[in-house]
Formats: C-alpha cells, sequence, structure tokens
C-alpha cells in the first residue's frame, strides 16, 4: 500500500513521528533504533514503511533500513505478535542482536525487552527460526532477497505467470532495488 516516505520532519515525539509529505502530514511509529538515527526536525528523511488496517484504525510504522522493515514483517507473522511487540522488541535489540539471539536460541536476551516475557520469548526464538539467518551487520543478503520477493509479488500482481516471473528475476543483476528491478523485468517481459 504505502512502501516508502520522503518529506520533511515535522515532529519527533518517541515513537511516533510527523512527516510532511508535500503538505500532508503522515503519523509514523517507529522503533527506537530508527528514531535514534533521525535527523533533526525540519529535515528531509526517506523511511520504508508497513501500513496496517485493523477494525479500530490504520497505522502507519517506519524504518530506515529494509532490514529493520524485513525483521518487522518477520514479527508480524507470529501468532500473538502485533505490531506494538514487534515495535519494542526491535526498540531493544538492533536487527543483527535479535538474528543472532535467534541463532543462539538465546531467551536471555529476548526476555530483557519490556514486554517480552520468557514464554513469548520461547516462541519468537522458535517462529524466527532461519527466518532471519541473513541478516548481520551491513549485510544485504536479507535486502536482496526483500527486494527479489517484493519484485516477484509485483509482477505476478500484474497478470504474470510464475515461471515467466522467475525467468525475469533471473536475469536481473544482483543487488538491484525494488522499483529498478520491477522496470527491468518489464522491459524483458515485454521482449517476449
Amino acid at each position: 500500500m504505502i512502501g516508502r516516505l520522503t518529506g520533511r520532519l515535522a515532529e519527533k515525539n518517541p515513537p511516533q513521528i510527523l512527516l510532511d509529505v508535500n503538505g500532508v502530514g503522515y503519523e509514523i511509529d517507529v522503533p527506537m533504533s530508527t528514531f535514534y538515527n533521525l535527523p533533526e526536525a525540519g529535515q528531509e528523511v526517506t523511511l520504508l514503511t508497513h501500513f496496517v488496517v485493523r477494525e479500530d484504525g490504520q497505522f502507519l510504522y517506519g524504518f530506515l533500513s529494509q532490514a529493520e522493515r524485513f525483521a518487522f514483517k518477520q514479527l508480524l507473522k507470529i501468532s500473538g505478535v502485533g505490531a506494538r511487540t514487534a515495535l519494542s522488541v526491535l526498540s531493544g535489540l538492533s536487527v543483527a542482536d535479535l538474528a543472532q539471539a535467534v541463532a543462539a536460541q538465546e531467551a536471555g536476551r529476548l526476555i530483557k525487552v519490556p514486554g517480552i516475557g520468557k514464554k513469548t520469548a520461547e516462541r519468537l526464538l522458535l517462529e524466527l527460526k532461519g527466518k532471519l539467518a541473513d541478516v548481520t551487520p551491513g549485510a544485504s543478503l536479507s535486502v536482496a532477497a526483500t527486494s527479489q520477493s517484493d519484485i516477484q509479488n509485483a509482477l505476478l500482481a500484474l497478470g504474470y505467470s510464475e515461471r515467466e516471473t522467475v525467468s525475469a528475476l533471473k536475469q536481473l543483476p544482483a543487488g538491484i532495488g525494488t522499483s529498478e528491478g520491477i522496470r527491468q523485468s518489464l522491459r524483458l517481459l515485454s521482449k517476449v
């Protein structure tokens, strides 16, 4: 729905910010890891976003990195983990620390996060096992995997078959961004 926003940072009230995008103010909840790395109010910033619609409202979550958004989405897939809990986890641990805790199955690191008890920590470790393996400091593997997945989903939504989509993805250069990957894929598919 809303995947990225670029605008002027109007207000910073942890954990929420107000982003002015061409005169429209977007209230965006961000993890503290993103909040601490934001520029001063009045500066321009680009955030990757995740839009959630529930019966009690519509919510927009923002992240400075693909890895943070990827981890947030993985956390939301776990039964009983909502956006507030996912933000709390990403506020208490960096994505790399979360990935290391999952790889080592260290529930103690997760229990230190406010709102995460022993049972929730164990469930998170079980559900996330193997899903954050490519996330390491500075790694682009999870970014590339997320980008490839986004490109594939876009092509499928446009009506291309799974076979056509996979064929186009194989021809793309490694580490290509989502929007450029979609453009190049459409060019490749139009030649067929």
